[in-house]
């Protein structure tokens, strides 16, 4: 996006976070047709995706600095659906969900065709395609998992319309059956505890017969694969239950020491 793009963007959510703001508020209230209002009154060209400006700001971009001077110490705003088309800035406890970097990196023979390697057209996609070619879902939660859907949209009560970036289903070796919505981020977005809670509120009301285990993906800085198991504690916080890296290599790049050490942990 550019940076004119971006201070569009800016000058139209800043203006509705003022318009709604008091001192001690910890929630104010949108919706998507006051961008129009706003674009308008502050003569802002609009965009032709009304819907890619509270995007931009829920996954991308951070908030501006009016928007963010206003956040005490260890909270910050973040924008949450309260409906169709309708938002909310919401003060919430500052929660990041980032890779540890002291944590062990699993090699996997890497069974990616290489046809899809060289024609994936963002990161995002190409980690989604990796994570199904390399079974990935599979090796990290235990089940065997099958993709149902790519970037299912569907309306949830109470938030509005939603997008999952892919949703699999999945069985263990007791019968269990399990749903698993994967958001996977690319490029300069940043994992999202909104859209895990967005995640997990679609698959209670769509899947009340599953078992949800929500998952977190992303590429790390050196080309490996960082993979989190997320849920909701007592206070509705997301919190991290499971973190695995994992390293996507040709299979001979595998030591005999490497799998000898790979087999001793599964023992134990």
């Amino acid at each position: 996006m550019s940076a004119k793009s971006i201070n569009r963007y800016q000058t139209l959510i800043a203006h509705l976070f003022k318009k709604g703001y008091r001192k001690g508020r910890k929630a104010i209230a949108f919706d998507r047709t006051e961008l129009e209002d706003a674009a308008n009154l502050l003569e802002v060209k609009l965009p032709k995706n009304l819907g890619d400006v509270i995007y931009s700001f829920r996954y991308r971009n951070p908030l501006p600095p009016e928007i963010l001077k206003t956040q005490p110490e260890g909270m910050e705003w973040v924008i949450e659906g309260t409906g169709r088309a309708r938002y909310e800035f919401r003060l919430v406890r500052v929660n990041r969900i980032e890779p540890n970097p002291n944590l062990v990196t699993t090699k996997i023979p890497d069974a990616t065709p290489e046809i899809v390697t060289a024609h994936a057209l963002s990161d995002e996609q190409a980690l989604l395609a990796i994570i199904r070619y390399n079974r990935l879902i599979d090796v990290f939660l235990g089940i065997t998992a099958c993709s149902l859907q790519n970037h299912l949209r569907t309306t949830v009560s109470g938030l509005g319309q939603i997008e999952i970036d892919e949703i699999y289903v999945g069985m263990d070796r007791h019968g269990c059956q399990y749903v698993i919505p994967v958001q996977a981020k690319g490029g300069s977005d940043r994992l999202s505890t909104v859209q895990t809670k967005q995640d997990l509120a679609c698959c209670r009301e769509k899947f009340p017969g599953l078992v949800c285990r929500s998952v977190s993906t992303q590429f790390m800085q050196d080309g490996s694969i960082v993979m989190f198991e997320l849920c909701l504690d007592e206070d509705a916080s997301v919190k991290i239950t499971e973190e695995r890296h994992y390293r996507l290599v040709p299979s001979d790049k595998i030591s005999a020491k490497e799998l000898d050490q790979y087999r001793q942990k599964s023992l134990q």
